[in-house]
């Protein structure tokens, strides 16, 4: 088959600095995506900050 070759993974696997470096990215620009969408909409942010502390106090462990 001539496409075996693509099968392989030709990436060695990432180090775990290079997880935490994605991960603090990626929560980062979710920080900055959550503050716009406050900016923008902040009838519905405030909605959705109630609705998720009511989840929060309501959470059984």
């Amino acid at each position: 088959m001539p496409d075996s070759e693509f099968l392989e993974d030709p990436a060695p696997p990432e180090t775990d600095a290079e997880r935490r470096r994605r991960r603090a990215l990626f929560l980062r620009e979710l920080a900055e995506a959550r503050e716009l969408r406050e900016r923008v909409q902040p009838r519905r942010a405030k909605a959705a900050r109630l609705r998720h502390a009511m989840r929060m106090r309501t959470f059984r462990w």
